[in-house]
């Protein structure tokens, strides 16, 4: 064991190199320069997962005015951060990368990118305010466990060496296997038992994944028996089905969908606009006016080409029909089809790279206000190692910043700290 450091009174130490870790260190490092901030990364990699969001232009929150509305688009966490949202929201985010050269945009579906269309903009600049400020950046090291001595932390590596410090923030990521949380469980921290959200669906043989690559701007999902029901793009893929709707499906049915070992049935409605009824109601008028063409080549709907031959061929229709001349047979086949086609599910991929896990640390546990453990003094919060996780479209970036930026603050109240006026405001 390393022999005591007198600094580690003076000193915090930020667990994960990631989004929330990074932010949380910079500003910890600028708000409170008589500390010492030090950030441990396991990895030989800093900010990975914003490298590869968004395409590689990295979503950095969403476009967003309202705290409620916004709240609403996390399946776990919506009253938790209804409070923290009050402390630092999008705006604050806008304006913090502002004034530091980064500007942002806002795109029709809301997600803001930086204008450059790159995510090393936002790992640069962020890499820039480490410097500026001295954080202390430690690669491939792992921490093991920590453990309270007096009034200070120890933090073990797995190289054996030992850290201490007053101030300890946690922002080492979701993890897929609950065991991995057992340091923090020595704290006397409960955790909910992680699941994956954000990934796609998976249906082996099926012939709709000979459609690979179409897209639809519009399409209805629900789960078979289950009330989870989403609406939005949707892309099929050569695995099964992938697009922002099936990642929303995902995010919201995360532990039902684990549950049930992601083998269920998906109902597609690829005419939202209609239910079964409605379109059947609609349909003799259709007909009519449609008249003696053929229905290969006259598709009123919009759907692309090659899905409604897809569809076509899946009711049965040959390819010499014409609209007036369709059995009812293989209209209402059709019509089913239209509204509400069955995909037999079975397993699930991983969203390019932009794996996402609910579960974590307790909320309840935690203080909104500060990010501080509500068990243990000294010990933070950030990011996804929380009970914490949105759907997809900038919104896990967003509790990143936000929770980062409060547990840089290192509670206003705690005396052997300067008073920070405005620490917390995100001004």
């Amino acid at each position: 064991m390393m022999q005591k450091d007198e600094k580690g009174m003076n000193r915090l130490v930020v667990i994960g190199g990631g989004a929330a870790g990074f932010f949380c260190a910079v500003n910890a490092a600028r708000l409170h320069p008589q500390l010492e901030v030090r950030l441990l990364e396991k990895t030989n990699k800093l900010l990975s997962k914003v490298k590869v969001s968004g395409g590689g232009r990295c979503n950095v929150t969403h476009a967003l005015s309202s705290i409620p509305e916004m709240a609403k688009r996390y399946p776990r966490g919506t009253q938790f951060l209804k409070k923290s949202f009050v402390r630092f929201f999008v705006p604050d985010t806008v304006r913090w990368f502002g004034e530091r050269g980064v500007q942002l945009k806002t795109e029709d579906d809301g997600r803001m990118f930086p204008v450059t269309d790159s995510s090393q903009t936002i790992i640069d600049c962020l890499l820039r305010e480490a410097d500026r400020y001295g954080v202390k950046v430690q690669m491939q090291s792992e921490v093991s466990g920590i453990t309270r001595r007096g009034e200070e932390w120890i933090i073990q590596l797995r190289d054996g060496n030992t850290i201490s410090a007053r101030y300890v923030c946690v922002a080492a990521g979701g993890y897929a296997q609950a065991e991995k949380f057992g340091w923090l469980r020595e704290l006397g921290h409960t955790i909910e038992p992680p699941a994956p959200s954000l990934f796609t669906f998976n249906m082996p043989q099926n012939p709709v994944t000979a459609l690979m690559g179409v897209s639809v701007p519009d399409a209805q999902l629900k789960i078979a028996g289950l009330k989870l029901q989403e609406s939005g793009p949707l892309l099929i893929t050569h695995w099964g089905m992938s697009g922002p709707a099936v990642l929303r499906l995902s995010a919201w049915g995360a532990r039902l969908l684990q549950s049930l070992q992601y083998t269920f049935t998906l109902l597609v409605n690829w005419l939202p606009a209609y239910h079964e009824s409605s379109l059947r109601d609609a349909w003799p008028e259709l007909r009519l006016s449609m008249g003696g063409q053929m229905i290969y080549t006259k598709n009123p709907f919009g759907l692309p080409q090659r899905l409604w031959h897809f569809l076509l061929q899946q009711s049965g229709i040959n390819e010499n029909a014409r609209w007036a001349e369709l059995p009812a047979k293989e209209q209402n086949k059709l019509i089913r089809c239209l509204t509400g086609m069955e995909f037999p599910v079975k397993g699930k991929t991983t969203f390019k790279e932009e794996f996402v896990t609910c579960g974590g640390v307790r909320l309840s546990e935690i203080n909104p206000d500060t990010m501080e453990s509500r068990m243990v003094p000294g010990l933070f919060f950030a990011g996804e190692v929380m009970d914490v996780d949105g759907i997809t479209g900038g919104f896990n970036f967003q509790h990143a910043w936000t929770s980062g930026w409060i547990a840089a603050g290192l509670k206003q109240t705690d005396p052997h700290l300067p008073a920070q006026p405005g620490a917390l405001s995100g001004r």
